[in-house]
């Protein structure tokens, strides 16, 4: 049986569990049109050792030797992704890594990562996801040196982290729509009024920074399946579902194509001399419901390929992604920038067990074993699958001219 995940609206780790929300409210608009193909030629190259390799098309397979790291050697983890402090009872899920389908993918190697960043500067640019990520890396590479967080924002959302022996600043730059946007909700998710987006402007909390990176992980995500009003040229265009305005339902997908495409043209500025990644949007897991009513992950292995599908919502912003990237990336050389796709979704699809789950909170069910607890489907358990994203990226920093 081929299972099909839907999608969640959760973008954030704190979500009042008593929060009232319409569940119609959440749903995407679809376009009409049937959505472009998966595939992405350019994510294959020759590879002299064993013809055309895809690093994003394999499967996961056992691996004996387990994480880099553990909640006890890391002490950068977030609450909500600390499942094994918060008592997640199983293990199993730690034992995996990522295999791509012709080609070998050796784990990361936090000395050499290290040693190429050495008076350089990284930054990754998105939503809580983007967090989860930049938290992996630190847990990673503080086995070998411990960085000093050296600023945070009042929200603790943004923060810059300082390797001193290797003069190494990384970054996490918190910008849920990479657009600029107005946004009326607390940090516990619960909203007092629409998001109003601004559909021909860049967030500039990460284009004013842009210039001081060398590698930068930007990212969009489940944020523009929020309830939105759009602005262009200071006129409101229209919306995403917005039952009651009078106003134009554009969906999710047109604020979505607009934002990467104006991300692509401000990072292809030939003035801008920053090695970019883009990573592809991030599915959730949940069955039985959403975040909002009661939905849960509770398996322990992952998937095979073949055994489950992308929801028309991620295929629908994975195409996007593709379709404006492969653009991007045409142009790249010409303007002397160097773009990379980190397509981590379908592997990313085939993990349903590397959630927090009910174990977001610190030992849910410790007062009573049969508890209604809400589940994070959506981030990762640190350590977990997305310490393979870290993988992915060394691998393509390493060998940049064999890899898209």
């Amino acid at each position: 049986m081929v299972k099909e995940m839907r999608f969640s609206s959760v973008v954030e780790t704190s979500i009042p569990a008593n929060e009232e929300t319409k569940p119609e409210s959440l749903m995407a608009s679809l376009p009409a049109e049937e959505p472009a193909s998966n595939d992405f030629e350019a994510n294959k190259s020759q590879n002299s050792q064993s013809g055309k390799c895809d690093l994003f098309t394999g499967e996961w397979i056992p691996d004996p030797s387990g994480p880099f790291y553990t909640n006890q050697s890391c002490l950068q983890i977030e609450g909500h992704q600390n499942c094994m402090k918060n008592g997640r009872p199983d293990s199993g899920y730690l034992y995996w890594r990522w295999s791509p389908r012709g080609c070998s993918l050796p784990k990361f190697n936090p000395k050499k990562f290290l040693h190429l960043m050495r008076n350089k500067s990284w930054a990754f640019i998105g939503d809580s996801i983007s967090r989860n990520h930049v938290q992996s890396l630190l847990c990673i590479l503080s086995q070998v040196e411990q960085a000093v967080e050296t600023y945070h924002d009042e929200e603790y959302r943004s923060k810059i982290w300082h390797f001193r022996t290797h003069n190494f600043t990384l970054s996490v730059i918190w910008t849920p729509f990479l657009i600029k946007a107005d946004i009326f909700e607390d940090m516990n998710g619960v909203s007092s009024s629409e998001i109003q987006l601004h559909l021909d402007e860049l967030d500039k909390k990460w284009t004013d920074q842009y210039r001081n990176f060398d590698y930068a992980i930007v990212a969009g995500g489940k944020w523009f399946l929020k309830t939105a009003i759009y602005h262009e040229n200071n006129v409101v265009t229209g919306c995403h579902y917005c039952p009651g305005k009078n106003l134009t339902e554009l969906g999710f997908d047109y604020a979505y194509r607009k934002a990467i495409q104006l991300v692509f043209n401000f990072i292809t500025n030939p003035g801008h001399k920053t090695l970019a990644f883009l990573r592809t949007t991030t599915p959730d897991h949940f069955e039985n419901g959403e975040w909002f009513s009661g939905g849960t992950c509770d398996r322990k292995v992952p998937f095979k390929e073949g055994e489950v599908n992308m929801t028309d919502v991620d295929t629908i912003m994975r195409n996007i992604e593709l379709e404006e990237f492969a653009k991007a990336a045409a142009l790249g050389p010409d303007k002397g920038v160097v773009l990379k796709l980190l397509d981590t979704t379908r592997l990313s699809l085939l993990r349903p067990d590397g959630h927090p789950g009910p174990y977001r909170q610190f030992q849910p069910f410790a007062e009573d074993k049969n508890a209604k607890v809400q589940n994070d489907c959506l981030h990762w358990c640190l350590p977990g699958p997305i310490d393979s994203w870290n993988d992915l990226v060394m691998e393509m920093i390493v060998n940049g001219g064999v890899y898209q």
